[in-house]
């Protein structure tokens, strides 16, 4: 987990609420032109190589839902990580893709930027066998940063670009352990890790938090 203490001391500032944010102008998504579908290990190394490039991501992940109460988790199924320009939206099948991801996610040499990252960090544990390293949980700048309560992706895109990010329940509930992911699926997934990327870069931008020098590391 990345952490950082706060520039200087901030007032406690009001969450837009779910009116407030959705009377915004539409904050741009990204387009299926710059989403990258990975589902094998081909894919994935030619991913890592331009990850590489960048030393910080965005970051989320995406499990199958549970309609069964106390039925556990088996997900992540999807991770997706997104520089400022460009998303991939990795699924989890194949054992090569599987293992280059986990590579990535433990890799403490680049910074790993989204937000209400708790459960992802359990499963991604259960799941793939690794420590996230370099995890750095948004709300938790936002926090020291005055706002009282998690901000989460629309309420932060809200502050930080005045727009509204819009979110698809049917998409977000929908079956992410498919071998074939629709492109609406893919829109949703590669936007929620993209917007991460772009809160952190507005917040380094405009000078409130300092930029985060990964550990020395290579992928």
């Amino acid at each position: 987990m990345v952490i950082f203490a706060p520039m200087t001391a901030r007032p406690h500032h009001p969450t837009p609420d779910r009116d407030e944010i959705a009377a915004l102008p539409p904050f741009e998504r990204l387009g299926m032109d710059h989403i990258v579908q990975v589902d094998d290990e081909e894919g994935a190394r030619a991913a890592v190589q331009v990850l590489a490039r960048h030393p910080v991501w965005g970051f989320d992940t995406e499990s199958k839902p549970t309609f069964v109460r106390d039925q556990a988790s088996d997900g992540p199924h999807v991770v997706q990580l997104a520089t400022s320009g460009q998303a991939w939206v990795f699924q989890l099948h194949d054992t090569g893709c599987r293992s280059l991801v986990a590579g990535l996610l433990a890799n403490p040499g680049h910074v790993k930027a989204g937000f209400g990252l708790g459960d992802d960090h359990k499963r991604i544990v259960s799941k793939l066998g690794v420590q996230p390293a370099g995890v750095l949980d948004l709300n938790h700048v936002f926090r020291q940063l005055g706002y009282r309560k998690d901000i989460g992706v629309r309420a932060a895109v809200a502050v930080m670009f005045g727009q509204c990010f819009a979110k698809s329940k049917k998409a977000a509930t929908s079956n992410w352990a498919a071998r074939q992911l629709s492109p609406g699926q893919l829109v949703y997934a590669a936007n929620d890790a993209w917007a991460a990327a772009r809160v952190h870069a507005a917040l380094v931008a405009a000078g409130k938090m300092p930029v985060l020098a990964p550990a020395p590391h290579s992928v």
